[in-house]
């Protein structure tokens, strides 16, 4: 650790970033004051002191290869000594990285200078990329659409219809539109170039055109070209890097453990090739290097380790070593802020080797400064390393812009401008378009392209404005000196030979073996941070186990008694271990879109990804199977020989395996969470169905016997009945029959078969895990991210195509004509909401949070006043506390402790009546994802009407990291006070002429700017005059005008029944637009009905002996059980959706949590109707049940209950957990109880007193009631019982305890529990808030 300390080392002066521009071209001309950075960075041997000297030999006397992992490190005082730099601890590394970097834009500048000079200086040409383009065209097909473009019922319906219509050879209607339409160009190594244009003109799909990682479903035309080397003849994913606007990551993991990962998949490129020519030629010339610099680059050049330097430079360089040992987190799980998780997107990539960068709007949730720091860390890479990079931005500040050399401009689809960046404003001027003074360069190109803003900048006076279309800028730009210059550019061939070592031929950087350990030990570990869940999961189990072997506890009945529970207790076993393996799905599907990422990035093969998942879940099968076989085996008193016990053991084992291989397959075919789900539930009723419990292999239809073999449950009933029917104890025989008892039992089920096909089963289970993991490697290959479709309006179509063109030229003479009119007149007739003006007050606000070690203090005594009619701008770098003080105020938190004096008018504040007169605009974009912008906008109205703010002066807050005001005054004309304020404090340097205010301010305000100036910022404002003012002034306001507090007559804008009327509004809408929830769930109703058809076709009034009797309450508990799970699974992702916009929408006093819960149960009991009605129409007449008016309508009363307490229990388990993961988990146990004690593998008769009220409790036991007592209740017809005749009206109270007399009692029940499901959500909805903010 000492061994990287150096007392010699000074902090560098601060260099302006102008002229860090300057400076990069000619890198080696500048250099610090320190005495190590003035100094020679190489040195002949014989120049060497004798200490260094001796160290040198030492380590000249290694072998090559250990020398090319080994360095000289100076420690304390000065002596160096030889280490082996991969040996390196975390925080000797990090100490390193201190070393090398304290001020992160002028030591990252030298540390590259540094670098490229000692290259330089033995004759290394370091790789570069010229990326060419020429004729480039992205087109997209679009299905045409009557009406809005929104994916409805209707319009899915309509798809699939169509769908079916291809096969008959028609065709529906089609459009091709233009994304990128003819673009021809060179992105130059060694400069920065800037993609810039309005939302929608095409700029992702160009930076993923380039980058090769356009959807494989767009039409691309044109070429592109890597060093004169097609996109088709090299890997593009390796030898550039594509970033993301979205930022994916793996929440469970910190941020150093993401750059680690992504570090060690991507290798080191060429880097130990360049490495390794450097050092011999250095040896050759008798030269001595850097010893900090050789360290460094020896570092940075060894592939495969698991943690390295350039991880913790990265950190350095983008400001995340601050938080470089969080949790990235996701929307429930606590973790890095936006803006970090944007830095993180960055470094993720750029950690790697590649020589040219695409970057897709990396600027999103960051701060102006933080911004720069970024942009100017990747021009000194460019412009130092020869790197290639592309980056696309919205709105870049005047000084971002700055820092690029080059620009495409794009709009539309086309190219308005490609060149320097110094030129674009005389091509726009040449044009008759001027920038302003004081207008940023980049908002003046974005809005000159704009046909409602061009005309304020036309400036040739003596020639009338007429209005510029692209396709007229994109001409004029052709026919430029610039386009034709670009076009000669074009022209030239290009050298292959000369840069093909910076092109990639091999997908992956790694060896297999490396990329499956780096992929198993991320597994290993995101296993650990999940470790709560694998720890329920196996309690869970535990605790069923240990109720089953009670409720199936060993009596003294007779064998011949017990045959039937013995079986019902051998089957409930294959269930409960199968569900254990359901939370894969969720965990699964949770993961695909990283997966995704860095597949298509080429991290990683999909092979190594599926392996690595499924080895390390083989432990987890083995302990819940042997949970389960431990608790129940002996206590239900199976065949007690051990033998037969293990046996046991290995068929739920290989169970298990087949579960968690089957759900991970479905997960990633279907890749979303309802489609899965769906599928998941249809394939396990399939399963079970035609495993030979349910349905008996010799009453299965003849041309359905196919499916009682590809069925694992069969295997694993087989394997069990026959190890246990087949033991000693069974083979005794009744008086008058030769057949032993297990052997007539087998028979009876037609499972009969030799001993064995025991090892038959456990192979068919092994074949069977191993077949679905294949198909989850190909499936993780092969399939890409799920889609939207792609549709569009016949209207929108028409404009497209230019159908409005004649009337937008027509229009456009008038439109400049009233330019000025209508910019400087006012409008009339606009409704002004009244409200009235209030002041907030805030006075030594306090924020704090419980950390492991201390309390964690995030504000720290925030003093300030808004006013009426000023216009208050909250400013602070990345991590200052700005949210957490606007989270504060708006009464947000959920957690820690808040302090000070809040007021509102002079009052203390009152949540309930500040919400009324409060709207807050959070960071995160939290809405209803089914709803229109418009309809969002409509829907708010009528829950808050929003008065109108009349803003006529402006106002600055200022905070510094650790939640300090630095600044708390007015801004002035330009900025100006605000600028005398801190150019009046000592060292603080002038900003300079057209310099962003915003900027400056940040910049020197910054840490590491007061840790140069010696100064706190915090303090200097206290001591500040312009602080006691606004002590004065926030004490003045906190003294209410009158005595007349803030009241509403009504909590609520709305009265009760608006709000709800609002609620259900928007409800039908999501749930209309939602056909991958509404539509799969009926889709599965549909299936899973005509499956429990065909399978007991006209067997409803085939009664003759008590195992057909059994078999329709098996099918009937069977099928209403699996589609009310279905409905439970499906409805969880949908309502923790829409609980999170409920939270906002909560807390700003739009309605009450009661209004939400009504309108979400109210807007599910349509659809259950219909999914209800479903089932009965589809299965009733199939099956044959008895045709009676009373009957039909018990039945569908019956089935409607069912779908709705199952639904109802769904939003309830959203409603009392944290999270939609933990209530996947947390169903698990209400499935398990509500199937254990319905009573179907034990009836009520049988089922141990100590356990009866449960079986009253389940609402599944009234379900069978309802139906089997509705349907044969009633029915005095003979029927066969165990050798006798019984009625079976008397079988079914004798057996199953089903009496027809109580049927009133059934129904109420059954109503009872959707009302209380439906009461405890609202409940839950209203008092627990899972927020953590």
């Amino acid at each position: 650790m000492a061994q990287f300390a150096s007392n010699d080392e000074i902090e560098p002066p601060r260099i302006e970033p102008a002229e860090i521009a300057t400076r990069l071209r000619s890198p080696f001309q500048y250099h610090t004051s320190s005495p190590r950075a003035s100094s020679e960075l190489f040195s002949i041997k014989d120049d060497l002191d004798d200490d260094y000297a001796t160290k040198w030999a030492e380590y000249d006397r290694l072998p090559t290869f250990v020398q090319l992992r080994s360095s000289l490190l100076e420690e304390n005082k000065g002596s160096k000594r030889v280490i082996e730099v991969t040996k390196t601890a975390s925080l000797e590394r990090h100490v390193f990285v201190e070393k090398l970097i304290k001020h992160i834009e002028n030591d990252n500048l030298r540390l590259l200078q540094k670098m490229r000079k000692r290259i330089d200086k033995v004759g290394v040409e370091l790789p570069r990329v010229v990326v060419r383009y020429n004729n480039l065209r992205v087109e997209a097909e679009c299905e045409v659409v009557h009406g809005k473009p929104l994916p409805t019922l209707w319009n899915s319906l309509k798809s699939f219809l169509l769908d079916c219509t291809k096969v008959l050879g028609l065709k529906p209607q089609k459009a091709k539109i233009n994304i990128i339409d003819d673009f021809s160009g060179i992105i130059k190594p060694g400069r920065m170039t800037l993609l810039l244009g309005p939302p929608g003109c095409g700029k992702t799909t160009l930076l993923k055109a380039l980058s090769g990682n356009l959807d494989k479903s767009l039409k691309v035309s044109g070429e592109v070209f890597y060093n004169g080397y097609k996109l088709e003849d090299c890997i593009p994913q390796k030898t550039s890097a594509y970033i993301s606007q979205n930022d994916l990551h793996m929440p469970e993991m910190t941020v150093r453990e993401a750059l680690d990962f992504s570090a060690r998949c991507q290798g080191v490129g060429t880097l130990a090739e360049i490495m390794a020519e450097v050092s011999r030629r250095e040896e050759e010339a008798q030269v001595v290097p850097d010893p900090d610099i050789d360290t460094y680059m020896k570092e940075i050049s060894i592939e495969g380790q698991k943690t390295t330097l350039q991880t913790d430079y990265i950190l350095k360089i983008l400001g995340l070593d601050i938080c470089a040992d969080t949790l990235v987190g996701d929307a429930m799980r606590r973790g890095v802020s936006g803006g970090q998780k944007k830095r993180l997107t960055t470094g993720e990539m750029i950690i790697g080797p590649t020589k040219a960068l695409f970057m897709d709007e990396i600027s999103n949730g960051l701060d102006s400064s933080t911004t720069y720091q970024v942009i100017v860390c990747l021009q000194q890479l460019a412009h130092i390393t020869d790197a290639t990079i592309l980056v696309g931005l919205l709105q870049p500040a005047p000084e971002t812009f700055d820092l690029f050399d080059d620009i495409i401009l794009m709009a539309e689809g086309k190219i308005v401008y490609h060149g320097p960046c110094s030129h674009v404003l005389g091509f726009f001027e040449d044009c008759g378009f001027r920038c302003p003074e004081r207008k940023g360069v980049a908002d003046f190109l974005q809005e000159v392209i704009s046909r409602k803003d061009q005309a304020q900048y036309w400036h040739q006076a003596e020639q009338p404005y007429s209005c510029i279309s692209v396709d007229m800028f994109s001409k004029k730009f052709k026919e430029s000196t610039y386009g034709k210059k670009l076009d000669n550019e074009l022209s030239l061939p290009f050298m292959k030979s000369r840069h093909k070592s910076a092109i990639s031929f091999s997908p992956y950087s790694l060896s297999k073996w490396e990329l499956f350990k780096a992929c198993i030990s991320r597994e290993y570990l995101l296993m650990r941070r999940n470790y709560f869940l694998y720890v329920f999961k196996s309690t869970q189990l535990l605790v069923t186990a240990s109720i089953t072997a009670t409720i199936f506890l060993r009596g003294t009945r007779s064998e011949v008694n017990q045959i039937n529970i013995y079986l019902g207790a051998l089957f409930l076993a294959v269930i409960m271990v199968f569900f254990d393996g359901l939370p894969e799905l969720s965990l699964t599907v949770a993961r695909l879109a990283v997966f995704y990422k860095q597949r298509d990035l080429c991290f990683y093969p999909a092979w190594s990804y599926a392996i690595s998942s499924t080895i390390l879940k083989v432990p987890i099968s083995l302990l819940q199977a042997l949970i389960w076989t431990s608790l129940t085996y002996y206590a239900i008193g199976y065949s007690p020989e051990p033998e037969r016990f293990f046996r046991h053991f290995i068929l739920l084992f290989a169970l298990h395996l087949v579960a968690t291989s089957l759900f991970r397959f479905l997960a990633s075919v279907c890749r979303t969470m309802v489609a899965s789900s769906t599928s998941g539930f249809l394939t396990v009723l399939f399963f079970i169905l035609f495993g030979g419990f349910v349905l008996p292999k010799p009453f299965i239809p003849t041309w359905l016997k196919w499916g009682f073999w590809v069925s694992p449950f069969t295997y694993c009933q087989i394997g069990l009945t026959i190890n246990e029917f087949l033991a000693p104890r069974w083979q005794k025989t009744l008086a008058g029959n030769t057949t032993t008892i297990g052997n007539e039992t087998l028979e009876a089920r037609g499972l009969y078969f030799s001993g064995h096909f025991f090892w038959i089963s456990v192979g068919a289970l092994i074949g069977f895990a191993v077949l679905f993991n294949i198909g989850f490697t190909l499936a993780l290959t092969f399939l890409n991210p799920p889609r939207s479709r792609a549709i569009i309006s016949n209207e929108k179509l028409s404009q497209i195509q230019g159908s409005e063109d004649s009337s937008n030229v027509a229009g456009n003479a008038a439109k400049s004509k009233s330019y000025q009119n209508t910019t400087s007149k006012p409008q009339k007739d606009q409704l002004v909401l009244p409200f009235k003006p209030l002041c907030l007050t805030f006075k030594d606000v306090q924020y704090s949070v419980e950390a492991p070690l201390k309390k964690l203090q995030l504000l720290c005594d925030i003093t300030g006043a808004l006013k009426p009619g000023v216009l208050t701008a909250l400013m602070g770098v990345s991590g200052a506390g700005k949210t957490t003080l606007l989270d504060v105020l708006a009464g947000r938190k959920t957690s820690g402790t808040v302090e000070g004096n809040i007021r509102i008018g002079g009052h203390p504040k009152v949540h309930d009546t500040f919400a009324r007169v409060s709207g807050y605009c959070e960071q995160t974009d939290i809405h209803s994802p089914h709803i229109t912008i418009e309809e969002s906008v409509v829907y708010s109205a009528w829950l808050r009407l929003h008065p109108e703010i009349d803003s006529k002066t402006k106002f600055l807050v200022l905070l510094k990291i650790g939640g300090r005001v630095i600044y708390s005054g007015p801004l002035g004309q330009h900025s100006s006070s605000v600028i005398k304020y801190f150019e009046d404090v000592s060292g603080v340097p002038k900003i300079r002429n057209n310099y962003n205010p915003a900027t400056w301010m940040l910049e020197v305000t910054s840490k590491s700017a007061e840790a140069e100036l010696g100064i706190d910022f915090a303090q200097v404002y206290m001591n500040s005059v312009l602080y006691k003012n606004n002590k004065a002034l926030v004490n003045s306001l906190s003294i209410p005008p009158d005595s007349k507090k803030l009241h509403f007559a009504t909590r609520f804008s709305q009265d009760g029944w608006g709000q709800f009327k609002s609620c259900l509004w928007k409800q039908h809408l999501s749930y209309w637009r939602n056909p991958s929830y509404t539509l799969m769930r009926s889709m599965y109703s549909l299936i899973s009905s005509l499956l429990f058809g065909i399978l007991f076709w006209d067997q409803g009034t085939k009664i003759d002996n008590q195992l057909r009797l059994s078999n329709v309450l098996a099918a009937i508990a069977t099928v209403s059980f699996f589609t009310g799970v279905n409905n439970c699974s499906s409805v969880l992702p949908y309502v923790s959706t829409e609980r999170s916009v409920l939270y906002r929408e909560k807390y700003a006093g739009m309605y009450g949590s009661w209004a939400y819960a009504l309108a979400q149960v109210m807007i599910e009991v349509p659809y259950l109707l219909g999914q209800a009605m479903i089932f009965v129409i589809i299965t009733y007449p199939m099956v044959g049940f008895y045709w009676s008016t009373f009957k039909v309508l018990w039945y569908f009363y019956a089935i409607f209950c069912t779908l709705t307490y199952y639904t109802f229990l769904g939003m309830l388990l959203i409603a009392m957990t944290p999270s939609f993961p933990i209530a996947v988990v947390l169903q698990s146990p209400f499935y398990t109880i509500f199937n254990l004690f319905a009573g179907f593998f034990i009836t009520e008769p049988q089922i141990p007193k100590w356990w009866t009220w449960m079986y009253y409790l389940v609402p599944t036991s009234w379900t069978l009631k309802g139906v089997l007592t509705s349907q044969y209740g009633d029915i005095q017809e003979p029927l066969v019982v165990f050798g006798q005749t019984q009625t079976v009206k008397g079988f079914l109270r004798s057996y199953f305890g089903y009496n027809h007399d109580q049927l009133v009692i059934v129904g109420v029940a059954l109503l009872a529990y959707p009302v209380v499901f439906a009461l405890l959500f609202a409940y839950c909805i209203q008092k627990l808030n899972y927020q953590k903010r």
